[in-house]
């Protein structure tokens, strides 16, 4: 399964590695790739969209939206 979720409050690249890192933490997600540019982070893998939301949210940031992709990496 892949989400594509859109996140508030990334103003650098280290935004960006800290929620790659934080989301890469969590059981069940298998790849993360965190495009600052667009402001959204693109996750494969077995993950709750709460967990999602939670994880963002306790490292400082903003989940907008979180919607299912389909398609290669």
């Amino acid at each position: 399964m892949k989400k594509v979720v859109k996140i508030n409050g990334m103003q650098c690249e280290n935004c960006a590695k800290r929620v790659k890192e934080a989301l890469e933490s969590k059981e069940g997600i298998k790849k993360v790739k965190v495009d600052l540019t667009k402001n959204e982070a693109v996750i494969s893998g077995q993950i709750d969209d709460n967990l999602i939301k939670n994880t963002i949210s306790n490292i400082g940031y903003e989940v907008v939206e979180i919607t299912d992709k389909k398609g290669l990496f």
